[in-house]
């Protein structure tokens, strides 16, 4: 049972470091462009406040949450 659990936490520890990884390198790219004011997955307006908390930001507060779930459980 244990070498399961060891198991399910290496692969959610790869999963978080990707998940990481991938914000911190469209963090980048995205800090080259201007910070989008429609969200890339509903197109939904990015309000101000979110933009110059997180500029280079892409989604809106709601999509940004879904996509962070379906990276942490692997659906992507």
């Amino acid at each position: 049972m244990a070498d399961e659990i060891d198991r399910a936490q290496a692969n959610d520890e790869l999963f978080r470091q990707q998940a990481i990884q991938e914000h911190f390198n469209r963090g980048i790219r995205n800090s080259l462009n201007a910070t989008a004011t429609k969200c890339e997955d509903c197109e939904g307006e990015i309000p101000e406040a979110r933009r110059k908390a997180m500029p280079g930001c892409t989604r809106c507060v709601g999509c940004q949450h879904q996509y962070e779930l379906l990276i942490h459980w692997g659906a992507l």
